[in-house]
C-alpha cells in the first residue's frame, strides 16, 4: 500500500476508537457498562445490530464466495426479515418488561437455574469460538499486505478491539459501530463503481452480469428442495428463518445490543432496521464478488490469491516447479480468454451463443486444473499449507488494483467491521458470564462496583481466550461458511429452549434441561455424518428440543402417578 493508504486506514482505525470511548467515557455502574444505560435511540440499535453481524468474515468471505460460488449464498438471508417481525412480537416485549442483563434470566423464571445455566453455557462455547474467527479474519489483511504470519496482526488486531471494549463496554461498542457502519456503507458503494469502470470499455454492468450468468454465477434463486443443498429458497427461508430467529432472540451478542434501546418501540425499529437492509446489502457485497469474477475474465488472476503460501514455496525447492505449473495457468487463461471475449460478442450481437457457451465452460474447467496442479506443488512443499485462498480473493483485488487511498479505505472497513463485531461478542460474553454465571452462582451480594470490575476482568479474559481461538481460525476454510456452521450446531437447541419457554407451557424445567443435552448429541452427529445440510441442523435441533421435551414431561408425569 502507499503512504496514502496507510495514512487513511491509520486515521479511520484511530479516530473511531477514540472516538467510541470519548462518546461513552468510563462506564461507573453494571448497568451502563453492559447495556448503556438503556438510552440509545433505534438507529443506534439498528446499525449496532448489523454491525454485530457484518463482521469482517462477511466483507472479505462473501466476495470471494460469489468469486468461487456465485450469488446462491444471498437465499441464505431469506428467512431474516420474518425473524425480525416474530422478534418484534415476542421477544423485545418480554425481555424489556423484565428488565433483563441477558436472555437467559428470563430462563431462570420460567424453568430453573439449571436450564439457565446450561443456555448460558450452550452460548459460551459458540460464542467464545467464533469470536476467535472474526479477531483472525481481519488480521488476514495486514499479514498479506506486510508479509508476515497472520499470528503477529491477530495479537495486534485483538489487543486493539479488547482495549475499548474493556474500558468503555456496550456504549463504546455502539458508538464506534454507529460510524462503522456508516464508512462501511459509503466504501462499498465505492468499490462497486471501481470494479465496473476498470472492466474493458466493451464490457458495461449489465454485460458483466450477462457474462457471470452465462457462466453459471447468477444463481440467486434455485427452488430446489434438497436436504442437501447448503443454499436454496427453502433452506433459507425455512432453516435460515430458524438460525436467525436464534441468533436474534437468543445470543447474547445480539439480544445485547437491541436491550440497549430506551423503549420497547425504540428496539422494535431498530430490528425491523435490519431486517430490511440487511439482504440488499448482502446482495450488494455478493455482486461487488460477481463484478471481481468478471474482472479476472480479462485481467489474469493469480494461479492462488494467497500471497504468503506463494511465497513460501517460491523460495523452497520447489520454486522450479511450481513456476513451470504458473506458466501452464497463465497459458491456461489467455486461452479461455479469447472464449469469453467471442462469447460477449455474440451476446452483443445476439447471436446463438450455445457452442460458444460450452467452450467456455471447458475452457474455465482446464484453468482450474491447471490452478489444481500449482497448488499439489504448494501441498508437496508444505503438506499443512492452507490451500483455500476464497478469504483472500477481493483483499488481493484492492490492493492490486484499486486507486491510492481508497485501499486504505477499504482495508479500514474490513478491519472496522471485525472490531465492531468482536467487541460486540466479547461484550455479550462478558455479560452473560459475570451475571448468568458470577452474579448468580458465586456472588450473590457483591457490589454494583464489584460487578463492574468483575465485568471487566471476564472481558479481558474472554478477549485473550478468543485471540488464542483466533490462532487456529486458518485452518478452517471460507470463514462466512466457518462461523455459521459453528452457530448451526448450537443455536437450534438454545432456540428451542426458548420456544418452549415462551409457548408449551406444561413443559417443566427437568424436562426441557433433559431434552437440550439429548439434542446436542443428535446435532453433532447429524453434522458429523453428514446427514443434512448444515443450515437444516437449526429447524432439526429445535424441533427435537420441543418434541423431546414433551416425551420426557410425560414420563415425568407417568413416574409420579405410579
Amino acid at each position: 500500500m502507499s503512504l496514502i493508504d496507510w495514512f487513511v486506514l491509520a486515521f479511520t482505525i484511530i479516530f473511531i476508537v477514540v472516538y467510541g470511548i470519548w462518546k461513552s467515557k468510563a462506564s461507573k455502574h453494571i448497568d451502563g457498562y453492559l447495556l448503556g444505560d438503556r438510552s440509545l435511540p433505534w438507529y443506534h440499535v439498528g446499525l449496532s445490530v448489523m454491525a454485530t453481524q457484518a463482521s469482517a468474515i462477511t466483507f472479505l468471505s462473501a466476495p470471494g464466495l460469489a468469486y468461487t460460488d456465485g450469488m446462491r449464498f444471498v437465499q441464505f438471508y431469506f428467512g431474516l426479515p420474518l425473524a425480525m417481525i416474530v422478534l418484534c412480537i415476542t421477544f423485545i416485549p418480554i425481555f424489556h418488561k423484565l428488565k433483563v442483563y441477558t436472555a437467559y434470566e428470563f430462563l431462570e423464571q420460567r424453568f430453573d437455574l439449571k436450564t439457565r445455566v446450561l443456555t448460558a453455557f450452550l452460548f459460551l462455547i459458540q460464542r467464545g469460538l467464533s469470536t476467535g474467527i472474526t479477531i483472525y479474519a481481519p488480521s488476514i489483511i495486514l499479514s498479506t499486505i506486510l508479509n508476515v504470519d497472520p499470528t503477529y496482526t491477530t495479537l495486534i488486531i485483538g489487543s486493539v478491539v479488547i482495549l475499548y471494549t474493556f474500558y468503555g463496554g456496550t456504549k463504546a461498542v455502539s458508538y464506534t459501530q454507529l460510524l462503522q457502519m456508516s464508512i462501511i456503507f459509503s466504501g462499498l458503494f465505492l468499490a462497486g463503481f471501481v470494479v465496473v469502470a476498470l472492466l474493458p470499455v466493451s464490457v458495461d454492468f449489465t454485460d458483466a452480469l450477462d457474462i457471470a450468468g452465462k457462466m453459471g454465477k447468477m444463481n440467486v434463486i434455485d427452488w430446489e428442495f434438497d436436504l442437501n443443498n447448503r443454499y436454496t429458497v427453502w433452506t433459507g427461508l425455512i432453516g435460515g428463518f430458524f438460525l436467525q430467529l436464534s441468533y436474534f432472540g437468543t445470543d447474547q451478542s445480539q439480544v445485547g445490543r437491541y436491550l440497549t434501546g430506551s423503549s420497547v418501540g425504540q428496539s422494535r425499529m431498530g430490528l425491523l432496521m435490519n431486517g430490511l437492509l440487511k439482504v440488499p446489502m448482502q446482495f450488494l457485497i455478493l455482486l461487488i464478488g460477481i463484478l471481481v469474477f468478471c474482472f479476472y475474465q480479462y485481467q489474469k488472476p493469480p494461479v492462488f490469491f494467497n500471497t504468503y503460501e506463494i511465497n513460501k514455496v517460491e523460495k523452497s525447492a520447489y520454486a522450479d516447479e511450481f513456476k513451470q505449473k504458473e506458466q501452464a495457468f497463465d497459458a491456461a487463461f489467455e486461452a479461455k480468454k479469447q472464449k469469453v471475449i467471442a462469447l460477449e460478442n455474440a451476446i452483443n450481437q445476439q447471436k446463438d451463443i450455445s457452442s460458444l457457451k460450452t467452450d467456455v465452460v471447458l475452457a474455465n474447467k482446464t484453468l482450474q486444473e491447471k490452478r489444481e496442479e500449482a497448488l499439489a506443488v504448494m501441498k508437496k512443499n508444505d503438506p499443512n499449507a492452507d490451500t483455500d485462498d476464497t478469504n483472500y480473493v477481493f483483499l488481493s483485488f484492492v490492493t492490486q488494483y484499486l486507486p491510492q487511498g481508497l485501499i486504505g479505505l477499504l482495508v479500514a472497513i474490513v478491519c472496522l467491521a471485525s472490531m465492531g463485531s468482536t467487541a460486540s461478542a466479547l461484550n455479550s460474553l462478558a455479560s452473560t458470564t459475570s451475571v448468568d454465571i458470577y452474579k448468580r452462582l458465586i456472588n450473590k451480594t457483591g457490589s454494583d462496583l464489584k460487578y463492574l470490575n468483575v465485568s471487566k476482568a471476564i472481558t479481558l479474559f474472554w478477549g485473550i481466550l478468543s485471540l488464542a481461538m483466533a490462532l487456529f481460525a486458518g485452518k478452517l476454510g471460507n470463514l462466512l461458511e466457518a462461523v455459521n456452521i459453528l452457530g448451526s450446531l448450537f443455536y437450534g437447541t438454545i432456540l428451542g429452549i426458548f420456544l418452549v419457554a415462551f409457548y408449551f407451557k406444561k413443559i417443566g424445567g427437568k424436562a426441557v434441561f433433559t431434552a437440550a443435552l439429548i439434542t446436542e448429541v443428535f446435532v453433532f452427529a447429524a453434522y458429523y455424518f453428514d446427514v443434512m445440510a448444515y443450515l437444516w441442523l437449526n429447524l432439526f435441533g429445535c424441533v427435537l428440543v420441543i418434541a423431546w421435551g414433551y416425551v420426557f414431561q410425560y414420563l415425568q408425569k407417568e413416574k409420579s402417578i405410579v
